[in-house]
């Protein structure tokens, strides 16, 4: 046979083909070539052959018939047939292949080869191919490699384990040793290996992360070095030195200096001198800087080292080069909502970029605009906005005009309004006041929602003194009863009013109710709600009603006076936690007023717990506990029925029915005590690092109540957001959940979120629960339903 074309024929002669067809032919011509000379086992041209046949795999060919081929190279004890080998293993071969087997022992005895270029091409394959099984088997051997004093094999090695740790993290603890020994080496290439592999392993272990914090100032002194040292040509880029050491460094110290007080203390100096002597004409500055600016965002740095990495990000802004001006926006806009008054000081800046040619720059730039929007600025912002709404492309409109609604009708939070409630509730000598204030500024404008909320709300508790003209901090006002309820009535009316504002208005007329000596217009009021097509003021009204009728005679008590509210220990907006709601059930006194469609929302959830379509209506006259994620009592369930027929669908329209909490209620609060049960706790439910276990009391006076608190924990490394839980029991109990804790599960057992359950069972029967789930994880939504039937025979009892 005559000997094959050389690779480089083979090439030249490709390029020559002026059609995909011709192309194709002479690929097809060749590949038939070389699967002859592959069967006739030709082995003084197979690495000739393998080394094109990679090539036109390279081009799209299919080219797997060559994979046995490259076993055989790698057995040849010749260098050139090894590399051909090793090079077709790495683009011919996956983890699926069963020729893996082959080439375990192959490589083992390669990494242990006399030469040290041999032991590289073993070490790059097994770090870029191998397999989990390959791993195990060949980890010993890298390990060994790791402590050779050749710094070409530890180089690679410490890549390979890399790959063996993602692999097989078990092995881990294997390389502990060696990895501590890499930072003291003087070559710059194991160096930045070395810190790969500290860098991985860190992030897949927190013990690894515990252990390898004592390397900072280690890691603090290499830095150092790089940024002192003079002209070193063998690793300048640019004038920096090892720019790309530097950047990995600066990745391992903002791992490590994450929520940990002294390892963030200890590179606090070093980061500050990389802001300040890194030279920002160069593109390595600037990558080197934007290192430094996210590991000191990161970690527990000090202010005035962020306001630095902030002012850094500003400069970014102005630089010529638009990928820059990009990532200067995308880091500032994470940023924002930490150090709001940083990112204000470049806010022209920000503005301007509105300006830019760039649309994904343009885009970056209107959304920080207005997050940086706020009661002091909205004036000057609205008018920037005003004008990039103008003269922007139409895919910009759209989001720019609602950003600019929004910021101009609700630049006040909606969390402000319970906070502001609190303050005021606190400050005993100042109700006169606030409540005359608040009068004066409703007779003046209702167009800012958020104040008319406070201002009904503060009329409904302070009534008696608005009308009584007692103020010693200014000339009261002269009202009358009829003319602060005319205020009332015309919110109740008003197409400014927000359903929610709605509520508050309903809500304070209800409470004037036993400040006030007009009780019967307060009752044709009410009365005449009750027939709302809004779903949550028809609600109100209807209970409201109960309580004139049925419940008169503890009316006084229920719609007493507030007592003084403490804050949540939980991290979001602020909650009242001490309520007449909460001593006193019966009575339906918002901490944030849930819009319309929330008691749809939560019915409709609940439906979806159970399954099925046979599921009757749940009943939506019972009062909900708004910031409660459970929300109504609940009468259920046809699937989890314990005995009889199932239920009738509920009247659409709500009957004056109270709820259970109100039959047979005193004049007292009704959990006035809580007394521990000797009830067992449970685990109700255990699965993808969530627990949620179950702890039991009984509430005083009526034993029929079990009030269960869930815990839930959670035991993976990243936080569960967006936490949700809801209960559904048979149709004989009755339930209620009140608000959790917090909607965060921290990561690491760092925490619990806690939740109240009240379950009413007047017939003694054993207690049945289906639960739902959700919650995100990761990045992704998670949803899950179970169903628990194992409670202890005291907790329903």
């Amino acid at each position: 046979m005559p000997a094959p074309i050389r690779l480089r024929e083979l090439i030249r002669t490709i390029r020559t083909a002026r059609t995909q067809a011709e192309e194709r032919e002479m690929i097809q011509k060749e590949c038939a070539a070389i699967r002859s000379s592959f069967r006739e086992e030709d082995n003084t041209y197979r690495c000739r052959n393998v080394a094109k046949l990679l090539y036109m795999h390279m081009l799209g060919y299919p080219a797997h018939f060559g994979q046995l081929e490259c076993l055989k190279l790698i057995a040849s004890q010749k260098f050139t047939d090894k590399r051909i080998g090793y090079l077709g293993a790495m683009l011919l071969l996956d983890e699926r292949q069963d020729v893996h087997l082959l080439m375990t022992n192959c490589i083992k005895n390669d990494l242990n080869h006399s030469t040290q270029y041999v032991q590289g091409l073993a070490l790059c394959t097994l770090g870029c191919m191998g397999s989990s099984e390959m791993c195990r088997d060949l980890a010993g051997e890298v390990e060994k490699l790791l402590k050779t004093s050749n710094s070409y094999l530890r180089k690679k090695a410490a890549l390979c384990a890399v790959h063996v740790i993602r692999k097989v993290p078990e092995l881990m603890e294997m390389f502990l040793p060696a990895t501590k020994n890499l930072l003291s080496e003087k070559n710059h290439g194991v160096l930045h290996t070395s810190v790969v592999l500290l860098t991985e392993m860190c992030e897949r272990s927190p013990d690894m992360l515990a252990h390898f914090r004592k390397l900072v100032p280690q890691l603090v002194r290499i830095l150092k070095n790089l940024i002192m040292s003079g002209y070193s040509p063998e690793h300048d880029v640019s004038g920096i030195s090892d720019p790309f050491l530097q950047v990995r460094i600066l990745r391992l110290l903002r791992i490590l200096g994450k929520s940990d007080d002294d390892s963030s203390e200890a590179m606090n100096d070093i980061l500050a001198q990389v802001a300040t002597n890194t030279e920002t004409s160069k593109n390595v500055g600037n990558a080197i800087l934007y290192e430094t600016v996210l590991t000191i965002m990161d970690i527990k740095s000090e202010s005035g080292l962020r306001v630095l990495a902030i002012n850094i990000l500003g400069r970014f802004l102005l630089n010529n080069d638009k990928n820059i001006r990009y990532v200067a926006l995308t880091s500032l806009l994470k940023t924002v909502q930490t150090d709001h008054n940083a990112v204000q000081r470049h806010r022209s800046t920000i503005v301007d970029c509105l300006k830019d040619l760039d649309v994904s720059i343009k885009r970056r730039a209107m959304e920080l605009s207005f997050a940086l929007v706020n009661g002091n600025n909205i004036r000057g912002m609205m008018k920037e906005l005003l004008y990039f709404l103008d003269s922007c492309d139409p895919e910009f409109k759209a989001d720019c005009a609602s950003g600019v609604f929004l910021a101009a009708e609700n630049y006040v939070r909606d969390d402000s309004v319970p906070n502001l409630i609190q303050l005021i509730t606190n400050s005993v000598e100042m109700h006169a006041y606030t409540v005359q204030r608040l009068y004066k500024a409703l007779l003046d404008d209702i167009s800012q929602q958020p104040l008319v909320q406070v201002a009904s709300w503060c009329i409904g508790e302070y009534g008696d003194l608005l009308v009584s003209g007692q103020c010693e901090e200014e000339e009261p006002i002269q009202v009358t009863e009829d003319e602060v309820l005319d205020v009332l009535e015309g919110l109740l009316v008003s197409n400014l009013s927000t359903p929610v504002t709605r509520g508050y208005s309903l809500t304070a007329i209800m409470k004037l109710s036993t400040r006030f000596s007009s009780v019967n217009r307060i009752k044709k009021v009410v009365s005449i709600y009750g027939s709302s097509i809004d779903v949550e003021l028809q609600q109100r009204a209807v209970e409201y009603n109960a309580l004139f009728k049925k419940y008169d005679h503890m009316r006084p008590a229920l719609l007493e006076r507030m007592p003084i509210m403490e804050k949540s220990a939980s991290n979001g907006p602020t909650e009242i936690v001490q309520t007449n709601g909460e001593t006193e059930p019966s009575v339906v006194e918002p901490k944030h007023p849930p819009p319309v469609s929330q008691p749809t929302n939560q019915a409709n959830d609940l439906l979806d717990l159970l399954g099925g379509n046979d599921v009757p209506v749940i009943q939506t006259s019972m009062p909900t506990k708004p910031a409660s994620a459970g929300g109504e009592l609940l009468d259920l369930l046809g699937d989890l029925s314990l005995s009889g027929p199932a239920p009738t669908p509920a009247p659409s329209v709500p009957t004056p029915q109270p709820p259970f909490l109100l039959d047979g209620l005193s004049s007292q609060p009704l959990f006035n005590d809580i007394a521990a049960a000797g009830i067992p706790p449970m685990t109700a439910y255990n699965k993808n690092g969530l627990k949620i276990d179950f702890t039991f009391e009984r509430a005083n006076p009526n034993p029929n109540i079990a009030v269960i608190t869930i815990h839930a924990s959670n035991t993976t490394e990243a936080d569960m957001t967006d936490f949700v839980f809801q209960a559904a029991v048979p149709k004989t109990f009755q339930l209620q959940l009140l608000s959790p804790s917090s909607n965060v599960v921290p990561a690491l057992n760092q925490g619990t979120v806690t939740q109240v359950i009240r379950v009413l069972n007047p017939q003694k029967q054993q207690l049945r629960m289906r639960i739902k789930l959700t919650y995100t994880h990761k990045g992704t939504a998670v949803q899950d339903l179970a169903e628990v039937n194992n409670f202890p025979p005291q907790s329903w009892q």
